[in-house]
């Protein structure tokens, strides 16, 4: 017994210890598995439409990573994949990489789409639609807003790009990977400067000296001959040497200009756009860029950075912390670019590394040492100083960085609040009218104005303008979400949709599938509203007998459960096959689409004309999927009575959808909730149970003596 249990002690030491070994040999194991893995390298015809005044494109490399281009033997820029630099990623989290060329000058060159999963843009969406909304990002300059519109881009790009029509997340998800890839890669390389968090040094404006100098992007230090004079006298020693004339004390000894120049406002400004961009590529993260200029008699270089290396006469203070400017930090200007500026003699430009720890949004101070001459082999020197603070308008407010930093869907809900506003407002009317729907459905006439216009606003505004067209394809698409990598992320892209199957989702649980189907399709409202005009014009309604109607009620149950089977086998097949579906065209297309989709809504409607909702019935896949959980619901809305069916068949016959059995039963699973029964229900003069309790309060009144006449045959009504 004790050997056996010496020799289970001896055996969970070994495991444990071969354990402890194989956990501290992972890193190793993982380091050498990435080490065999094949270098990703972006393909040579994607590089060239990206960037096609290429000549010669380098190897992949740097973080994030990219390709250096050359052109006549120069860096022209760089061309890199959006899924390595951001980690792109489209259609429920699948991967989407686009190849991006930027220049020097943080203008896109050209994109090229290199791999999607977007099953929307399989079908009615052509390659030539494609090419065309990639298009519109060459000459973009990375630095400026760009958004997305459903108008065409003008020239002076104002009017934002068009995305692609019925794809509005992945264009939506394309356009984020475009730019949030590029700008990373721009300010990796130093074309937009490393400006630190919360600072707006990439927004550009026109403006002349002046205008910098009013702004405080530039500041001036002026030193009189006179206050030189005095100061390097109260030290002992002289300003000039003897026997050389003093210029009057009024004179300017120095007039000197400082600014911080990475703002591309100031440094395109005074630089020019080529210098300023050269001085950017050429620095490391974090690098600033100091302007100085001056003009007097006094040079603030002064002559010994060349044997010595530093400059001397200058220091940067910043808190406790000083900064000397190198040789190697040094760019020499002939002139700048402002017309208003004044005649300076010295002109430079250099660069605080960004290792020192220099923080361009915090104040500093430049100061600059006066020499006198040498005099008993002492050098008086007098100090002068200018302090500098970085205008507001380079500080991002707290809510914009906290805007800039936000992920792609809050950024979308943000810039679209007056549409989710709309939307919910809708919504709020709609819950009024299901929950008070009892007192509605006693006021017929009220009922129809209320029913016709929600159903004219589903499908003017949520429809044709706003494009939220709820799709089965939504569904495959959650589905397929929650069998991978679920990610809510993707489903908030599109503010309207989410808050609409958010909506859906809580009233299945409250009145089933009608709902959507009844109230909130825009498709459906299209299809009633031009029945409701076909019946004006009396164009005759086909009602089918009930035995083949409901013999047709499984079809969209079968239609729906052979795209769910589809979706797990081929996802794109799958969404080819929900074209079943007429939404795309007719809602968000608007019948701007090929013959034979268009051709496929518009029978759909005519079918209509006949049959109410012929295609909701029969064939919606999107319905058959909402009206399997339809008998969850937790409430019984719709009232019936015991005559109901037998013999009462006024609300079968009158039911629009015939969704009331011969018996009087409503299938909750065909139903769209639209009230009618209940109107009828509550209607005095047309439902046989409520007409036959009117009759008889009437047949009693007429019955009952009045009170003259009681009184007239009373004993004593003569006395």
């Amino acid at each position: 017994m004790r050997n056996t249990s010496s020799g289970g002690r001896h055996a969970r030491r070994a495991i444990l210890a071969v354990a402890v070994t194989a956990f501290a040999a992972l890193p190793q194991l993982d380091h050498a598995w990435a080490q065999a893995q094949p270098a990703y390298n972006l393909p040579e015809a994607e590089m060239r439409a990206a960037f096609p005044e290429g000549e010669a494109f380098g190897a992949l490399g740097g973080s994030p990573p990219a390709v250096a281009v050359h052109k006549d033997g120069r860096l022209a820029g760089y061309v890199f994949s959006s899924r390595q630099t951001v980690q792109s990623s489209g259609y429920s989290a699948k991967p989407l990489d686009l190849v991006v060329g930027l220049d020097l000058a943080g203008i896109i060159t050209g994109v090229a789409l290199a791999e999607h999963h977007e099953p929307i843009l399989v079908i009615g969406v052509t390659d030539e639609d494609l090419d065309a909304f990639i298009a519109q990002y060459v000459g973009i300059d990375i630095r400026d807003p760009v958004r997305l519109t459903s108008a065409r881009r003008d020239s002076s790009r104002n009017g934002g790009l068009h995305g692609v029509s019925g794809a509005t997340i992945s264009s939506l998800v394309m356009n984020d990977a475009i730019l949030r890839s590029a700008r990373a890669v721009a300010a990796s390389r130093g074309i937009l400067g490393s400006t630190g968090s919360g600072l707006r040094f990439d927004d550009f404006a026109p403006a002349g000296w002046s205008e910098l100098i009013d702004e405080g992007s530039l500041v001036r230090l002026t030193i009189t001959t006179g206050e030189a004079r005095r100061a390097i006298e109260a030290l002992g020693g002289r300003l000039l040497p003897e026997g050389v004339p003093l210029p009057p004390d009024e004179e300017s000894f120095l007039d000197l200009y400082v600014g911080l120049a990475t703002p591309a406002r100031v440094g395109r400004n005074l630089l020019g756009e080529r210098a300023f961009t050269r001085l950017m590529s050429e620095g490391q993260a974090g690098d600033q860029l100091l302007f100085l200029a001056g003009q007097g008699l006094y040079s603030f270089k002064g002559y010994d950075y060349r044997r010595i290396g530093i400059f001397d006469r200058l220091q940067l203070i910043q808190g406790n912390r000083s900064f000397r400017f190198a040789r190697e930090a040094y760019q020499s200007f002939e002139t700048i670019e402002p017309a208003d500026a004044p005649a300076l003699r010295e002109i430079a430009v250099f660069t605080v590394p960004g290792e020192t720890g220099f923080d361009p949004a915090r104040p500093w101070r430049l100061q600059i040492l006066v020499e006198g001459e040498e005099t008993a082999g002492m050098t008086p020197t007098a100090l002068f100083e200018l302090s500098y603070e970085l205008p507001q308008r380079y500080l991002a407010p707290r809510e914009e960085m906290a805007g800039a930093a936000a992920p792609l869907w809050l950024r979308n809900w943000q810039a679209r609040r007056a549409e989710i506003a709309v939307l919910a407002v809708g919504l709020a009317v709609l819950t009024l009218i299901l929950v008070f729907q009892d007192a509605l459905a006693r006021r017929r006439q009220l009922y129809l104005m209320l029913r016709i216009g929600f159903l004219i606003y589903t499908l003017l505004w949520v429809g044709w303008i706003a494009g939220a067209q709820l799709s089965v394809v939504n569904v495959l698409t959650f589905a397929d979400a929650l069998i991978t990598d679920f990610n809510w992320e993707f489903f908030l892209l599109e503010p309207l949709l989410f808050v609409l199957w958010s909506y859906v989702a809580v009233a299945l649980m409250f009145w089933g599938r009608g709902v959507f189907c009844g109230w909130l399709c825009p498709f459906g409202a299209l299809q009633e509203l031009i029945h409701r005009v076909g019946a004006r014009l009396r164009v005759p309604e086909w009602r089918l007998p009930f035995g083949l109607h409901e013999r047709l009620w499984p079809v969209k149950y079968i239609a729906f459960i052979a795209l769910f089977a589809l979706f797990l086998y081929d996802p794109v097949a799958a969404v080819k096959g929900a074209e079943i579906e007429p939404f795309k065209t007719a809602i968000v297309l608007k019948f701007d689409r090929a013959w034979p989709f268009a051709l496929y809504a518009g029978l759909l409607l005519v079918a209509g004309l006949f049959v109410n909702r012929f295609y909701c019935r029969y064939l919606c896949p999107l319905g058959g999927a909402l009206a399997l959980p339809a008998r969850l619901r937790m409430f019984e809305w719709l009232k019936r009575r015991w005559q109901c069916g037998t013999p009462c068949q006024i609300c079968a016959h009158r039911c629009p959808v015939q969704a009331i059995h011969p018996e009087g039963k409503i299938n909750p699973n065909e139903c769209i909730h639209c009230l009618n029964c209940q109107t009828n229900y509550y209607d005095a003069s047309l439902c046989p149970p409520l007409l036959e309790r009117r009759k008889r309060r009437e047949r009693a009144m007429r019955s009952k003596p009045s009170i003259r006449d009681t009184e007239r045959e009373s004993p004593g009504a003569g006395a």
